[in-house]
């Protein structure tokens, strides 16, 4: 069977024109700086990746500063605009003197790595010496160059440094290695481009000198390589790669093509269509084999199995269609449409061809690199190619000049989308026709707004009947929906043919890819003060060192005037001048030169294991948690705030049509979990009632599937994908209730059949599978429905949709499409009918349609629709309205006039278009609302409750409505039935009434807003009580944001357990992050799943985006990316708290062993005057912080646990150490340099008393009491003490650490006896036998090592004994074995219920309910009894509780008598909400007319009597 290739409705062709406001994405003012551009993704940089891409990406040659939106004024687009000319020579003033372009355009080559060849060293050694620890170390090494310094070896001293230098250039250059090698792939790859003929738009011997140095230094590099690869006697591998042979291979032509084979493709049938070998319809332009390997042989499967992949969308004509294996699809609809296109008035658009031009015929299509394209090049781009540059589009292989392009490298969205030839353009296909096309491009300048593009193509039309005539200037708009931008991917398109306008770095995939804003870890900001402290510390010994040195030299009655000849310096206060400066060499290790690369170690692997974690591995899109930024993981420990999106984060994003209201009579049956919520709270027994509602629905279902069967055999319905389950909306669509309803119901799903932009996906098959892709999941839900009812859309002809409806084939004419975007909140199509109206239809959100409907009209249709629309968003449905208007054919071409000059425009032309679509969207006429399902993801309420036991506040900013928020608050256990919703809803939006309601709702908590009592509350981290939670709307948010209230609305929102933010913009999510977290100074969370969560995710401490159904915006800009939601109680109650605390830990033993050792050494100069001789052999200084105890700390800070994962996660309330911030302290530094100052003094001073009575003597009579001797007394005893220290502030005792522990203590004595068997050892010759063979050496070790941690030993066991931290009594009872009944998990989540169906599984047997564990005895209880969800009564992990605002627990409401039957036949769902409704009306929200049918009613011109309960049938008159 023939798959049929795409096509799609134009943007501007005539008579479709379409305004892309998809693409009019409202950006803040540093969109110019997004986070993680696709080549950065590309290269999965580790390690500190900010300050990578920052320093590597710095020079974006100025472009960068541009403002993220791309508007400029009108003077600097004069100035910046860019002209490209084609086959016109360039006017004067573009050419400099000698004739060259002025314009120097960015090369297409690009360079993401931060190093060259060339500039390797010392660009590395830049970098590296921005660290001041680096160069303070690198200060003392020059001081000890000097021997008057006493440094006695001074390159030795430099081993170190230049060990961790070299250490971190090697892991720079491995990852800059990959960064190029992506880079040479991408700058390699072939592309058709257009040669022999003359670009006048660039200069080709225009090469600097250092252009062709840095190519001769690659040169010789590559030649050396291969040289030595050779040698290495590899041999190379048969053939050439594929990049080479696709530029060695030759382009057959067009004419040549036909001679070897049968065209691959047709202008009506997909290059896998049978009827492809058909010579006869080949297109003229030939495709080519995509240069990959395997490519051509995708391209020749015409059969089995390779032709059953789905196709998208479909190009018709109606002597060749081929649907079903039928040739007469369309011949029902005769004539109509073609009698009716003669009346209709054309637009010549004219073209690019200049006809009175002779080709040379020597241009040519050759393929070559990216790297060679320049600006100004015609390019030809196949299917499945990537774009090599930014390019406009003039002509495709679809005969309306569509092409379909995956975006998934650009912006993380892998739906397609469709983008448009110039009307102008579409004749060129040959090279000859390129050298003959004539005009000029006339762009703005390259900016980083992905979403947005103004041009324009001018040039002169000739008239080849009249060649004397000097032509008319002519002029086509160019917009985001004719360029193809750099890495995305052309799909279901043979070829394209397209000019390039910019290239490189002016590229906007370049732009996006530039600085992220840098975050650094809380721990990390304040260890810098800590450095600072120990450098005050080591100025002071230094000082105190050259001081007592300098008197002494000045006295004259000591030992010095008889052992020493002389002094160094010639006064005393120079020589403590230069005893001061030796002092530094010799206390340098006070300074942690190598605390800085062992933190690096410590997070590197910390990341590893979160990428490692199997538990939160997302199957479904086979997604691992993934960290971004690996320098932040103990920041994860600390988090007090989250700050959440709804739709994609908390639910699942995919959206199933439940409900509709149509000329005012609601279908469809449906139990959603936000309903169960409510009926809860009203004290009804729902897992009765919920299995009651599932059998009638799953009844309901099977009668709805065999009347629409009965009715007409639509061979596109399948059983599983049905979601509207409502029989009488059927039996309505037959007739049953009168001609006025069933013409209704087939008016709103014609509405829903033709009012959107999806691109059909067609799988073959018996019966064929229609599916949808669309932008927003909500589209390809309403699609979806009409599809199901009968009203398919199952593709586009040249100019209109074809739909399959009940089925008959008709074809319905788009004569413009007005899109959705987040300011508009609608989109709408205007549609030529079969019988020559014109209908514009419109869908958006209730209180825009509303406000657009015609006044004095349908006023009781208006008031029942609006309570419908109120009880779906009660059942936390998203609802939307449809409406429409009917054209006449002078009103419609009088503002398609306007709206082609707005289209025309170059300079806001986006304005210019809304202002003309906004006329238009007027008047409208309702037909009525839907209602879908947007369930909870696995494991919310769970994983709420989870993070609310620990003490995190979770605050939930969507752009949902208000009562929908709310009911999502209760069914995920953000909000329960015991709360007051302090619910802020100023309407007048006056500043004064937001104070004044401010002020009422802080003194009811006894506040004021106080300064004092905002640094109160800076203090206090104990979570609300569970009695308050506020609700606030996007209007008011803006007033309580002002500067004059925002301390007061913070101080309120802390008084209350949970806070919505409803019909929040993305910037304001951004400054409700900023607001909490330097407000309260507290660490925050960002979670998103979309574009407009981005800016709150980089605003955060901590950003992590959800792979999610609506691209990978989000997962770029994070920190960490998961798969889902629930996968945040892992990461931030194990590994945040893991990491936090194991780092805590680790950087204090850190600074304790640095102060132990150099407080040793300090020791020593009380005995020799501070002439800073050294106590330790030098090669000791050098390897005590790089051997001898680095690896037991960063062991600790890798592997340490104080309880397991399921432990973790079983007792939330242990993360609470971390949101208070007691893990790093500077009390416990400075109680650790303590500690260490009193282990140094016994580690000396023990070894000190030893010899202080008498001498020992080795077997041959030597004396060991010199300082080289004495020294491995005190540095043994010192390094068994710091590691064994070490292993006793460590948790988990496994073989691991006791390993490394052992070796970290053996490797002194080891590298003690290796170094000292050698003579070049000189004065330490044969100091191990010498030392080791005295029994006093190991006595005095152990008694060191016992006396030095006794006071630490004491100090823990009486704190865990008498005063112990909640994890001590947990460990205690772990080892009780209170929390055995773990080991029954693989990974424990709190204990939960299994979940009853949604309402799309009800065709599936309903599971039976499974417990929990069985209930331990009082006994055998924890102290922090495991996490329960509140929902656990509900038995559904992912219940959706719905909320009416109020805490109105009433009596028991059955199902079976419904008080108030609103129907002439059952409509159980509906009954079950207007009984609520009854219930909810005396409340907090009516009484402040709060419902959406109140403030839909405000709208309304004018206000009809109480609508009767009893079924309404609406008249002709409600459409109309």
């Amino acid at each position: 069977m023939a798959i049929q290739p795409y096509q799609e409705q134009s943007n501007v062709s005539n008579p479709i024109k379409r305004i892309r406001w998809a693409t009019q994405r409202v950006t803040g003012s540093g969109a110019g700086k997004k986070r993680h551009g696709i080549i950065d993704r590309l290269h999965r940089r580790s390690g500190s990746t900010e300050k990578k891409r920052a320093s590597g990406e710095a020079s974006h040659h100025g472009v960068q500063a541009q403002d993220g939106d791309g508007s400029e004024d009108g003077d600097e687009q004069e100035e910046s605009q860019r002209r490209i000319f084609f086959n016109i020579p360039l006017p004067s003033d573009a050419k400099d003197e000698e004739g060259r372009p002025i314009t120097k355009f960015s090369r297409n080559k690009i360079r993401t790595a931060k190093y060259t060849p060339l500039s390797f060293i010392p660009k590395n050694l830049w970098f590296q010496f921005h660290n001041v620890a680096n160069i303070y170390f690198l200060f003392v090494i020059i001081l000890g160059i000097f021997q008057i310094f006493g440094n006695p070896n001074p390159g030795l001293s430099a081993v170190p440094l230049i060990v961790i230098l070299f250490l971190t250039a090697v892991k720079e250059a491995i990852e800059d290695w990959r960064r190029t090698v992506l880079d040479n792939e991408l700058n390699n790859l072939p592309v058709q481009r257009l040669v022999d003929w003359h670009n006048v738009n660039v200069s080709d011997d225009d090469i600097s000198l250092w252009r062709r140095i840095k190519k001769a230094t690659t040169r010789g590099i590559i030649s050396t390589y291969r040289f030595g690869k050779a040698k290495m006697g590899k041999k190379p591998e048969h053939g050439n790669g594929f990049v080479q042979r696709a530029l060695d291979e030759p382009r057959v032509s067009a004419d040549t093509s036909r001679s070897i084979g049968h065209s691959r493709a047709s202008s009506r049938t997909s290059f896998h269509s049978i009827n492809s070998g058909i010579g006869e319809e080949g297109i003229q332009m030939t495709p080519v084999p995509s240069p990959q390997p395997g490519h051509d042989r995708k391209l020749e499967v015409a059969h089995g199995e390779g032709a059953q992949r789905p196709v998208s969308a479909f190009s018709y004509q109606k002597s060749d269609l081929t649907l079903r294996g039928e040739d007469d699809e369309l011949g029902a609809r005769g004539h109509s449409d073609q009698d009716l296109g003669d009346s209709i008035p054309t637009k010549f658009y004219g073209s690019l061809l200049n006809p009175l031009k002779s080709a040379p015929g020597k241009a040519r299509f050759v393929k070559d690199y990216w790297k060679s394209v320049k600006v100004g090049d015609f390019v030809r781009i196949y299917n499945e190619d990537q774009v090599p540059a930014d390019v406009v589009i003039l002509a495709t292989s679809d005969p309306d000049g569509a092409c379909y392009v995956e975006t998934k490298n650009l912006d993380g969205e892998t739906n397609l989308k469709v983008r448009q030839a110039l009307h102008s353009g579409r004749q060129l296909k040959h090279a000859k026709h390129c050298e003959q096309a004539e005009f000029v491009i006339e762009s703005e300048p390259p900016h980083a707004n992905l979403y947005q593009y103004n041009g324009a193509a001018r040039w002169t039309q000739r008239d080849i009947k009249n060649p004397g005539e000097p032509g008319k200037d002519m002029a086509e708009p160019i917009s985001i929906n004719n360029l193809l931008l750099r890495g995305c991917s052309l799909r279901n398109t043979e070829w394209v043919l397209a000019v390039v306008v910019f290239t490189g770095q002016e590229t906007k995939i370049m732009l996006n890819s530039g600085f992220t804003p840098s975050k650094r870890s809380r721990i990390a900001r304040e260890l810098n003060w800590n450095v600072i402290y120990n450098f005050v510390i080591l100025f002071f010994m230094c000082l105190v060192s050259g001081i007592i040195q300098g008197v002494t030299w000045s006295q004259s009655d000591n030992s010095f005037t008889f052992f020493e000849f002389g002094a160094i310096a010639s006064s005393p206060a120079l020589d403590g001048f230069i005893t001061f400066w030796s002092c530094v060499i010799l206390f340098q290790n006070l300074v942690p030169i190598s605390l800085y690369i062992s933190l690096e170690i410590v997070r590197t692997l910390q990341a590893f294991f979160i990428y490692s974690d199997t538990f939160m591995y997302y199957e479904k899109i086979d997604y691992p948690c993934t960290p971004k930024s690996w320098n932040i993981s103990d920041d994860v420990g600390q988090i007090e705030y989250i700050f959440s999106d709804k739709t994609g984060t908390l639910t699942q994003n995919v959206m199933e049509f439940k409900k509709c209201s149509i000329n005012g009579v609601p279908y469809g049956e449906a139990y959603t979990e936000a309903q169960a919520g409510m009926q809860r709270r009203q004290g009804i027994d729902i897992e009765e009632e919920g299995a009651k509602a599932h059998k009638q629905i799953a009844e309901d279902r099977i009668k709805m599937l065999k009347d629409l069967r009965k009715m007409h055999n639509n061979p596109y319905l399948r059983d599983d994908d049905l979601t509207f389950v409502a029989p009488d909306f059927v039996n309505d669509l037959d007739g049953s209730s009168g001609q006025a309803q069933r013409m209704a119901n087939e008016q709103f799903m014609l509405a829903l059949a033709l009012c959107h932009t999806v691109i059909t996906e067609r799988t073959p098959g018996d019966p064929p599978k229609i599916e949808f892709k669309a932008q927003s999941p909500d589209e390809a839900a309403l699609v979806a429905t009409a599809r199901d009812c009968g009203f398919t859309v199952i593709g586009r002809s040249s100019d209109g949709i074809l739909l399959n409806v009940m089925g008959e084939d008709r074809e319905y004419k788009v004569l413009n499409t007005l899109e959705f975007n987040s300011s508009r909140k609608r989109m709408s199509a205007i549609i030529r009918m079969p019988d020559g109206k014109i209908i514009l239809f419109c869908k958006g959100a209730d209180s825009v349609i509303y406000s657009r409907l015609k006044r004095g009209e349908q006023s009781q249709l208006r008031k029942s629709t609006a309570e419908h629309l109120e009880m779906f968003a009660r059942e936390g449905l998203r609802t939307l309205c449809i409406a429409q208007k009917e054209l006449d054919e002078q009103e419609y071409q009088k503002w398609n006039e306007e709206h082609d000059v707005a289209a025309a425009a170059i300079v806001d032309r986006e304005d210019k278009l809304e202002k003309v679509s906004d006329v238009m969207e007027r008047d409208l006429t309702l037909l009525g609302g839907t209602a879908i399902e947007d369930r909870l993801q696995d494991g919310v309420p769970d994983t709420i409750a989870l993070l609310g036991d620990a003490g995190i506040k979770l605050w939930v900013l969507t752009g949902d409505k208000v009562e929908t928020a709310i009911n999502i608050g209760f069914s995920c256990n953000l909000l329960n039935n015991d709360m007051d919703l302090i619910v802020f809803c100023i309407e007048d939006g006056n500043l004064e009434s937001a104070t004044t309601e401010l002020g009422k709702h802080l003194n009811a908590f006894g506040i004021t807003g106080s300064d004092e009592e905002l640094q109160a509350a800076r203090k206090n981290h104990e979570p609300p009580g569970p009695t308050h939670a506020i609700v606030i709307d996007g209007d008011t948010l803006g007033l309580v944001l002002d500067d004059s209230l925002r301390q007061k609305f913070l101080l309120l929102c802390k008084q209350c357990k949970a806070v919505l933010c409803c019909r929040v913009s993305p910037a304001q999510k951004a400054a409700v992050v900023q607001l909490v977290k330097s407000g309260l100074d507290v660490m925050t969370l960002s979670v998103g799943d979309g574009a407009n969560d981005v800016a709150m995710i980089q605003q955060a401490d901590v950003g992590v985006g959800i792979a999610g159904e609506e691209g990978r915006q989000a997962v770029m800009s994070s920190d960490y990316a998961i798969g889902q939601f629930r996968f945040l109680q892992r990461l931030i109650l194990v590994h945040g708290r893991w990491s936090y605390r194991r780092l805590a830990e680790s950087i204090a033993n850190f600074f304790y062993k640095n102060i132990v050792w150099t407080f040793a050494l300090f020791w020593y100069q009380l005995s020799n005057d501070f002439d800073t001789t050294y106590l330790f052999d030098y090669t000791y200084i050098l390897l005590v912080n790089l051997v001898f105890t680095s690896l037991a700390v960063i062991a600790m800070g890798v592997l340490d646990q104080d309880v397991n994962d399921k432990v973790s996660l079983a007792v939330p309330q242990l993360y609470r150490r971390g949101i208070e911030r007691k893990e790093w302290t500077q009390r416990k530094f400075w109680l650790y340099m303590a500690d260490g100052i009193y282990q140094s003094v016994i580690c000396f001073f023990m070894a000190y008393l030893v010899f202080r009575p008498a001498n020992f003597v080795t077997d041959n009579g030597l004396s060991i009491d010199d300082q080289k001797r004495v020294g491995v007394y005190v540095a043994c005893a010192t390094i068994a003490v710091v590691n064994i220290y070490i292993l006793l502030n460590t948790y988990r005792w496994d073989w691991l650490m006791l390993v490394l522990v052992t070796i970290s203590i053996l490797l002194i004595w080891w590298w003690t006896g290796v170094y000292s068997a050698f003579t070049s050892s000189a004065y330490f010759y044969k100091a191990a036998p010498q030392t080791y063979g005295q029994l006093t050496f190991w006595l005095q070790t152990l008694l060191t090592i016992s006396i030095c941690l006794l006071p630490r030993f004491t100090v823990k066991a009486f704190q865990k004994v008498f005063v112990p931290y909640d994890v001590d009594i947990v460990r205690e009872q772990i080892r009780q074995g209170k929390f055995s009944y773990l080991d029954q998990y693989e990974a424990y989540v709190p204990p939960k219920a299994v979940s009853s169906p949604s309402s799309s599984e009800i065709s599936q047997p309903i599971r039976s309910n499974q417990g929990g564990p069985a209930p331990l005895a009082d006994d055998e209880r924890p102290i922090y009894p495991p996490s329960v969800a509140p929902t656990g009564t509900t038995h559904n992990p992912r219940s959706q509780n719905g909320s009416d605002g109020t805490d109105y627990t009433g009596a028991r409401l059955s199902l079976e008598r419904p008080t108030r039957p609103s129907l002439d036949r059952p409509r159980p769902s509906f009954d079950r909400m207007r009984n609520s409704m009854d219930r909810i009306r005396p409340s907090y929200e009516a009484s402040n007319d709060f419902t959406s049918a109140a403030l839909l009613t405000r709208m309304e011109s004018s206000h009809s009597p109480v609508h009767s309960p009893t079924r309404s049938v609406h008249g002709p008159s409600g459409l109309r």
